[in-house]
């Protein structure tokens, strides 16, 4: 989908580079207290290289909490070889920057903590499931505890219900002990450290059968926990999953076989039966069919393909077979952006996943202090009972790991995320999730985002003259023999210019000319006019095709011409010149529609408290023509690139976010001054995907009121998670301390807690 370049006629592709338009999009500078990651990076692989030497993913099972995370840092930081980490709790991927020869002495201090790291080879696949062990240690261990709990109850022997219970904390427990052991030895109290120090404290209190239903409620709460956070992988990992593993592919003797996706270069042709998953991207060579591309695009409706089409990976066919020819290895498929996107998004922390962080930072501290003190200070001061107040602080240890506030975000956000990429909305990282609910402007295009992008010529006329006389009359845009006719002539000219020119109003101008059959003539020393324009030179003379302002800058206006372009432009149209060196030769009057959608998809917009802004370089008459018929709030005509950037800058003062839409690859000054960049018909395009900070996987306006509702509906949930977190924390500190909470009590409000914002947060995978 082409994009507003906002001029009549753009540069050609060879020379985007020259067109302030045509420059990459949004590469919006993150604020002060958020400095992301690059958007749309593969996952770093083992050995690639970066600026601070050679980046490696790890995958490290075990590690799905801040628990692990913090231990890891703490432990990685001291080594002088490590120049920087980044942390995917949800996919369980750490990218550390490092020295060369780093590597192998990073994998085992991370081992020493007694975790499995294993580098990353492919940069993108599924994160397998952590190892779950089996469930009869458990089981006997519980039915341990429950008979240590009915021994003790019945009056039975002190001594087997401590036999009872040993055996019940033996059976679940080790694991919890060594992980707490190797926490405390590297200097972290985390919940493994935590409930070490309180089922031991509550042995030495001779308190048996809570010890061991202690151990084993935790054991059983961990394991339900994984199990939900796994649920949260699966709404990425199930991306991963559209592809078919296998493809049809034709070998060198013209016989077919049926091989590994992986396996297929670019330039294979691949055979698709009817009701096919589509394995690579690739075009159309021969057959028709209809592909539904809902998983890409969220379309509701298949799409018709004819040879010459693209086709995409993760797809599924309709009735008819078809041969395409690939154009991406299976690692470099539309699908494996989208999911390495989304799952380097996930490290782009929103503002409420970081105040989190912060806040946890500061919790289990302040709560392990707290414990430190009911355990002290009443028997001190107040000569309290010591093993009241001892067994007191021992649950409070347990309810200090902050772990269901720190997962209630992240698991959240990914879920938003996967919701969002399901809609054929690609959001580059939860702090875009987050701000769009506070969206007061957008500001769009008009060309390719507001209309089809695909205007045609509807006249052509020889520009009036100075004096007030034309030269040979107006006539309509057709056919005509007489090669010395002077409007013919310059039809020609006017064609070669904008055949070289990829913009859609340009095209317009060419094809016309085609159609009616007129050659085009050899352009030499072709320039691109920065908002503007074309030019060249044809058979020794410079001649130049662009708009009003082009005209205007180059003093060649004049009273009749300003008159006629005046009644062209009211009625909605625009009007490329052909000039010569001393004067405007032909106006070319072409004209665009406006989408179906886009009437509805400003209404929304609107309905939302959105208001909308259009920018366009073309003239302010066809822009309020178009304006007023979508129901745009303001629109700004004649607007080159630092104009845009302007009235972006203007509109986001003081507490405003402002959106721009764009294509992603052009208006990159306005894109990237915007808060929310937006890239508009991203199907296909590398670049936009790469630099928008969301991508919306085709041209439906309608996806912008999609994404502003649910970024409403991800605060909702954060800020539910965040209270449900905190309340159920904070009621069981104070039953602890009144002498309400017991241990066990503790472990439900903890583990709980973190089941409860995990379920919350999935909520948003069915938005």
């Amino acid at each position: 989908m082409k994009h507003e370049h906002d001029t009549p006629v753009a540069t050609p592709a060879a020379h985007d580079h020259d067109h302030p338009h045509d420059s990459g999009a949004s590469g919006r500078q993150a604020d002060a207290c958020c400095t992301p990651a690059p958007m749309v990076s593969a996952l770093p692989q083992v050995g690639s290289s970066g600026r601070a030497g050679t980046r490696s993913a790890i995958r490290i099972l075990q590690m799905d909490c801040p628990t692990e995370e913090t231990l890891i840092r703490n432990k990685l930081q001291a080594m002088e070889s490590v120049h920087g980490m980044e942390f995917n709790l949800m996919q369980r991927v750490l990218t550390v920057a490092h020295r060369p020869d780093a590597l192998q002495p990073i994998l085992a201090a991370i081992r020493t903590l007694g975790f499995d790291p294993q580098p990353v080879q492919d940069t993108v696949q599924a994160t397998p499931a952590a190892e779950h062990k089996p469930w009869w240690p458990l089981a006997l261990a519980g039915a341990a505890a429950l008979a240590a709990e009915a021994v003790h109850g019945s009056g039975g022997p002190d001594g087997l219900s401590a036999a009872l219970a040993l055996a019940a904390i033996a059976g679940c427990g080790l694991g919890t002990y060594q992980k707490g052991f190797i926490a405390l030895r590297n200097g972290n109290l985390n919940i493994n450290a935590l409930m070490s120090i309180a089922v031991t404290g509550a042995m030495v209190l001779q308190q048996w059968p809570e010890a061991a239903m202690v151990m084993v409620l935790f054991t059983v709460a961990e394991l339900i926990e994984a199990r939900s956070l796994d649920r949260a992988r699966n709404a990425i990992q199930g991306l991963m999953q559209l592809a078919p593993e296998q493809a049809t592919v034709q070998r060198g003797d013209g016989h077919w076989e049926v091989v590994a996706a992986t396996a297929v270069a670019p330039g294979a042709l691949v055979r698709v039966r009817p009701g096919e998953r589509i394995a690579l991207d690739g075009h159309l060579v021969s057959g028709r069919t209809s592909i539904d591309q809902a998983p890409i695009t969220g379309e509701s409706l298949p799409v018709d393909k004819a040879p010459g089409d693209a086709v995409f990976a993760g797809t599924v066919n309709g009735a008819g077979g078809f041969e395409y020819r690939t154009s991406a290895a299976a690692g470099d498929t539309l699908l494996s952006r989208i999911i390495r996107a989304v799952e380097q998004a996930q490290g782009n922390k929103a503002p409420t996943q970081r105040f989190v962080d912060r806040f946890a930072r500061i919790y289990t501290p302040v709560v392990v202090a707290m414990a430190l003190a009911v355990a002290i200070v009443p028997p001190l001061l107040m000569q309290g009972a010591w093993w009241d107040w001892i067994y007191k602080a021992l649950v409070l240890l347990v309810i200090a790991c902050p772990c269901a506030l720190v997962i209630s975000t992240p698991v959240t956000i990914v879920s938003g995320l996967a919701a969002a990429a399901r809609k054929g909305i690609l959001v580059k990282g939860g702090a875009f999730l987050e701000q769009g609910r506070r969206l007061t402007w957008v500001a769009l295009d008009k060309t390719g985002t507001l209309t089809h992008g695909k205007p045609v010529q509807t006249g052509c006329e020889v520009a009036p003259q100075p004096d007030g006389h034309t030269m040979p009359a107006t006539r309509a845009a057709g056919g005509d023999d007489d090669d010395n006719n002077t409007l013919l002539r310059h039809r020609r000219l006017a064609a070669s210019l904008a055949g070289r020119s990829d913009h859609p109003v340009s095209q317009a101008i060419a094809a016309a000319a085609q159609a009616d059959g007129l050659d085009t003539l050899a352009v030499s020393d072709f320039e691109a006019l920065p908002g503007q324009g074309v030019r060249g030179v044809i058979d020794g003379e410079t001649y130049a095709l662009g708009n009003h302002r082009m005209v205007h800058d180059r003093g060649l206006c004049s009273g009749t011409l300003e008159q006629r372009l005046d009644t062209l432009e009211r009625q909605g149209t625009t009007v490329v010149m052909l000039t010569g060196p001393r004067h405007v030769l032909a106006l070319f009057v072409v004209a665009d529609t406006v989408k179906a959608g886009s009437r509805s998809a400003i209404a929304e917009l609107h309905a939302l408290g959105i208001r909308t802004l259009m920018l366009t370089g073309d003239n302010p008459h066809a822009a309020r023509s178009i304006g007023q018929d979508v129901g745009i709030t303001e629109v700004r005509g004649n607007q080159l690139p630092q104009d845009k950037l302007a009235a972006i800058t203007e509109l986001a003062r003081g507490d405003q976010v402002v959106g721009m839409v764009g294509d992603g690859i052009n208006d990159a000054p306005a894109l990237a001054r915007a808060d929310i960049g937006f890239a508009m018909g991203a199907l296909g395009t590398d670049t936009a995907i790469e630099t928008a900070d969301v991508a919306l996987m085709d041209d439906d306006l309608h996806k912008l009121a999609s994404f502003v509702r649910l970024s409403q509906a991800t605060h909702r949930i954060l800020v539910q998670n965040i209270t449900l977190a905190i309340g159920i924390k904070a009621v069981f500190l104070a039953l602890t301390i009144a002498g309400l909470g017991t241990m066990w009590m503790a472990v439900f409000a903890d583990v709980g807690a973190s089941l409860l914002v995990v379920g919350n947060g999935l909520r948003m995978v069915r938005k």
